[in-house]
């Protein structure tokens, strides 16, 4: 019979044991291995059938078991020195708290997806993951960081096979009580809640749960409450699914309810208002209509709250292609915003003029979240250096007259948290190097650039170790591998090959991620032959776990599944190649460790960042990976092999990808598995173990959150605190004002012409060359403009590149017709052919970059005395 009522029913620890509580109910314990192994000494075997969850392990263990440890004193003095521990992690200073003056009181970092651990399953992949990993390394640095996200009922999806290897959804429900969650609470003791306001007088209700995450509380709204009509409780149903308008109401409760979250959790708890907001995609990005709207109903205009906003706000993008956007249809938001629904206060019109795609190339009639997320945020980043290129050519349109260079776009190159993704083995070697104090700071904080005591292991250990966690992972895909064939419909009888699967003494390569089409999952099967010959060398086999999740709505990414796993299913070579069904985090944290090689093979530049590889990297792990997101920046022969691209114009898709798959074949076959069957005198893999040594020493201290997160608090999350604390109502009125009377007058600015004191076409190296330019500036004043001096190397086309900035100064007062004259010296410090030329820029004390109003005032033809200047 099925129950007409769900209970959580909660085991009543023992007084000694009440610690454990508080242990398990803080997400410390998934990155931190004492704790997990306090937890397993409680019930081994329970421990592992409930997947390494605490909150399961207390609730089903034997009560007569929980009086026998209240009576171990040895295991009581374990309880007692982890519970310490976690009391001096939490409050105890750390980095943030021992740096400088000017720090921002409290940072809101809002994400539609987190990655925490495998038991809060809130996320799909990378994005999530990096969320995940951007708390843990702000708790480790003492940041003081809130998350905001959505708790979804059923997550993303679980992932089984069909028995002809079609991939099949499944949607377990989700129950908070069971999670590492605790209610929100008023002061009365009732649930915290929110709401939003929707068409037709209804209401789109909320909860929020709070996760610990170390030091960083992550608040989870979650709209499926009593209160709440069927279908507004349905909102936070499954994370990415749905349709428009269902993805457009979770991402207005992300923003919009996730600012009022974290009101009512700092007005609940004391804790420090935030003064930056973090938008981690444009998902989030209604976040700054909500404090537009708090700083109007306090009597501020809207253009003045834009600005005040827009100074705390810093948005990260992490797509390289417009189709990784959400994008609404102009009504849609029309209907969900205004009189009649959320933020009545500010005139639509505006809300959409922040989102709508108007500049060339732009859907006039489409609002772009990322746009809009650009617009409300003066600090931009992508995730990698090559990313942020991308970014900067993607969205170029918002900053019209530009160079794609001059764009307001910066990058932070993303890292992962060590903690979490290094194995325990490799943790302890680097505590006996350096001790554990030292070797958890290396890993958490980071602030090295080499982590010089790995030359100190022998050889000897550190291929004994490459071995363990190769069988580790050999073991663990014949389990999971036997369990997905039952899944399939396979009986006992049937299985008896799967005990020969892998060997633990054969090059492993593994490739897991999300199966959008551009990832190209199934490249490596473009010659099956030669794949086979590979597989099955005599002398130098080769074996591949892959592993992947498509989008339930793509059935091209199911197909590209179908195909390799149909490809792994052949008797010929299933024991060489394994598709394992259902990735996610449990799977990776002994996937990774356990390859000799990481395999990444997108088209670039369409890999953001593609943080998989950095995590394999921590282990030891080299990478055979396109040049692109973090390895187009970081790759030296040292840490791996780089596959080569195809990716010029006239290569059309089909033979851009025959030929980096041969290109792959090629490494694999001449340079990756010689290098690594190849023995020295020893008998050990010589040339091979150096290269994990190199990639561990060198490669390790560039890929860490920790590293990451620094960058974030330096250079975006200081200046964006400095410029919220500036932009006082006041302030922010007059800056409002300025760029209003800035935007008015400009087509009045004008540079009407511009000689120098060259008289020839060519100079010598060193020489200078004085500058004297006219300029027209309308309205406007010399302390509204900059008038500057672009000069650097010139193309073909006549195009600078490379260029230096020098601003000119205004000598004397304006003449009869009003024009001003900008002199200074253009220093010719460059050989070749070198040019320059004159342009105005808007200027102000609180803007964050000479593009941020897309205004630039140029000669034309007309206006130049003599031709620019070509160095021999």
């Amino acid at each position: 019979m099925k129950a007409i009522r769900r209970f959580t029913v909660r085991p009543v620890l023992p007084d000694p044991l009440r610690p454990l509580s508080d242990l398990a109910r803080n997400l410390r314990w998934s990155w931190h291995a004492e704790t997990r192994d306090l937890f397993q000494s409680v019930d081994p075997v329970a421990w592992a059938a409930c997947g390494g969850d605490p909150v399961r392990l207390l609730g089903g263990v034997r009560p007569a078991r929980l009086t026998e440890l209240a009576g171990d004193r040895r295991f009581l003095r374990r309880l007692t020195a982890a519970a310490d521990d976690l009391d001096d992690y939490l409050t105890g200073d750390r980095w943030y708290q021992n740096q400088s003056d000017g720090l921002p009181a409290a940072v809101a970092y809002f994400s539609p997806e987190f990655g925490i651990t495998a038991a809060l399953p809130q996320y799909s992949g990378g994005l999530g993951i990096l969320a995940g990993d951007h708390l843990k390394a702000a708790s480790d640095l003492g940041v003081p960081l809130i998350g905001v996200g959505l708790l979804y009922r059923h997550g993303y999806f679980r992932q089984t096979l069909s028995r002809d290897g079609w991939q099949q959804e499944h949607y377990p429900v989700l129950d908070p009580n069971e999670l590492p969650l605790a209610q929100l609470k008023e002061a009365d003791g009732t649930p915290a809640a929110l709401s939003l306001a929707l068409p037709g007088g209804r209401a789109l209700r909320a909860r929020i749960w709070l996760a610990r995450v170390g030091r960083v509380p992550l608040l989870l709204l979650d709209s499926d409450v009593e209160e709440n009509d069927l279908g507004e409780r349905g909102v936070t149903d499954r994370l990415y699914g749905g349709g428009s308008e269902h993805r457009l109401l979770q991402e207005m409760l992300l923003g919009i309810g996730g600012v009022r979250a974290v009101r009512t959790y700092c007005r609940l708890t004391g804790h420090p208002e935030p003064e930056v907001f973090h938008t981690n995609e444009g998902h989030a990005g209604f976040l700054g209509l909500e404090r537009i709207a708090e700083l109007c109903a306090d009597g501020l205009g809207f253009d003045a709250a834009l600005e005040a906003v827009r100074g705390g706000t810093v948005f990260t993008t992490h797509t390289p292609v417009p189709a990784g956007i959400d994008r609404f249809d102009r009504e849609l938001i029309g209907r969900h915003f205004g009189q009649d629904a959320e933020l009545p206060g500010i005139d639509v019109q505006r809300i959409l003029a922040l989102g709508m795609e108007t500049y060339p190339g732009g859907e006039p009639n489409l609002f772009n979240m990322a746009v809009m997320g650009l617009r409300l945020a003066q600090r931009a980043n992508g995730v990698s250096l090559l990313h942020g290129k991308v970014s900067r050519g993607m969205f170029a349109g918002l900053w019209p007259g530009f160079d794609a260079d001059e764009v307001p776009i910066t990058s932070v190159t993303n890292g992962v948290h060590a903690p979490t993704w290094v194995a325990p083995e490799v943790l302890r070697i680097g505590a006996r190097q350096i001790g554990a104090q030292r070797a958890e700071d290396a890993l958490s904080v980071g602030g090295s650039e080499r982590w010089d005591s790995v030359a100190g292991v022998p050889d000897q250990e550190v291929w004994e170790l490459r071995r363990l966690l190769r069988e580790r992972l050999v073991l663990e895909v014949r389990d999971r591998l036997r369990a997905s064939w039952r899944q399939r419909g396979a009986g006992d009888a049937e299985l008896g090959w799967i005990d020969g699967v892998l060997d633990p003494d054969v090059l492993t390569i593994g490739f897991a991620r999300r199966v959008p089409s551009y990832k190209r999952l199934t490249l490596m099967l473009r010659d099956r032959d030669r794949l086979m010959e590979l597989l099955l060398h005599p002398e130098r086999p080769v074996q591949v776990v892959v592993a992947g999740k498509a989008h339930p709505a793509d059935d091209s990414g199911k197909r590209l599944v179908q195909e390799l796993v149909r490809f792994a299913d052949d008797p010929r070579v299933r024991h060489r190649i394994v598709f394992l069904p259902d990735y996610g985090m449990a799977m990776a944290q002994n996937l990774y460790p356990g390859c000799d090689v990481w395999l990444n093979n997108p088209l670039r530049p369409l890999e953001a960042c593609g943080t998989s590889g950095m995590k394999a990297a921590l282990n030891g792990c080299l990478n055979l990976s396109v040049l692109d997101g973090w390895w187009d920046e970081w790759f030296q022969p040292d840490f791996g092999w780089a596959v080569p691209t195809a990716d010029g114009a006239g290569t059309d898709p089909d033979r851009r990808d025959d030929i980096e798959a041969a290109a792959l074949y090629d490494l694999l076959e001449q340079r990756v598995a010689p290098r690594f069957y190849e023995r020295g005198r020893a008998g050990l893999p010589d040339r091979w173990i150096q290269m994990v040594r190199q990639t561990l020493s060198l490669l390790g201290p560039k890929v860490l959150a920790g590293r990451m997160v620094r960058e974030y608090v330096d250079r975006l999350y200081v200046p964006a605190a400095q410029a919220h604390r500036a932009l006082t109502p006041d302030t922010a009125r007059d800056l409002a004002e300025w760029k209003a009377r800035v935007r008015a007058a400009w087509p009045g600015v004008s540079v009407d012409h511009v000689e120098t004191s060259a008289t020839t076409a060519t100079a010598e190296l060193g020489t200078t060359v004085g500058l004297r330019v006219r300029v027209g500036l309308g309205d406007l004043g010399p302390d509204d403009v900059e008038v500057q001096a672009v000069s650097g190397r010139v193309d073909a086309e006549d195009r600078i590149t490379d260029a230096t900035v020098v601003p000119l100064k205004p000598t004397g007062a304006p003449d009869l017709d009003g024009h001003r004259l900008y002199e200074g010296p253009l220093s010719l410090d460059r050989t070749g052919p070198y040019g320059y030329t004159v342009r105005i820029l808007p200027a102000h004390r609180l803007l964050a970059s000479p593009a941020e109003l897309g205004l630039v005032a140029v000669p034309p033809q007309d206006a130049v005395t003599g031709a620019g200047v070509l160095l021999r």
